[in-house]
């Protein structure tokens, strides 16, 4: 990732399957983009963990649009959980994540209507970008090299990712021979990739009750 890449933006790129020219894990992607947005606000210094609860710290510098929303409902709110934040206003983080690439030309966005219902189409600009993020973060997740030789952004990309089960970046049959390596991966932001994960698991567990 460049250095002027943010976590959600990279997570939204990664979660493309090139193959169907489609995204993949739509229901997963808004508890992946607060998650992304958090782990920057952890590796910021910027919120804390406090018994299982976000603290904040510090206002961010610069944030992007998503990880100044997220602290903002930090800051006015009472303390709350991981889980919490992660799942909370998921369709907006969406929202507000798509617009920015779209507005940095890196996805391109067809709306229409179908009936009475708007929907639209997302495909990236540039689809060797989510390539090379998915080769880099595959490796990293498959341990092709010790975990304190990897960037920070790759590390965590790659934690967040696999607390998600995302497609396309290892398949599904490897995420459980993985398991360990992405425990050590997740070490800089483990409260957020632990909540990641069981907010995923427990929206599976639903869909699947439903289903």
């Amino acid at each position: 990732m460049k250095p002027d890449e943010s976590l959600p933006r990279s997570a939204f790129l990664l979660a493309f399957d090139l193959r169907k020219g489609k995204l993949s894990n739509r229901g997963e992607l808004g508890y992946l983009l607060r998650a992304a947005a958090l782990a920057e606000l952890v590796m910021g210094g910027n919120v804390a963990d406090e018994s299982g609860r976000v603290r904040p710290v510090a206002a961010p510098a610069d944030p992007g649009p998503l990880q100044a929303a997220v602290w903002e409902q930090i800051t006015n709110s009472p303390a709350r959980s991981w889980r919490h934040w992660i799942r909370k206003d998921r369709s907006r983080a969406f929202r507000l994540v798509r617009d920015e690439l779209e507005a940095a030309r890196l996805i391109r966005v067809e709306r229409r209507r179908l009936v009475l219902f708007p929907v639209e189409r997302i495909t990236p600009r540039r689809p060797y970008l989510s390539r090379r993020l998915a080769e880099r973060v595959g490796r990293a997740i498959r341990g092709g090299r010790p975990v304190d030789r990897l960037g920070q952004d790759v590390r965590v990309l790659a934690a967040l990712a696999t607390a998600a089960r995302l497609k396309g970046v290892v398949p599904r049959r490897e995420w459980r021979e993985h398991r360990g390596r992405a425990a050590v991966l997740a070490e800089p932001v483990e409260p957020v990739a632990t909540a990641l994960r069981k907010n995923v698991e427990a929206a599976a567990s639903a869909a699947a009750a439903g289903g």
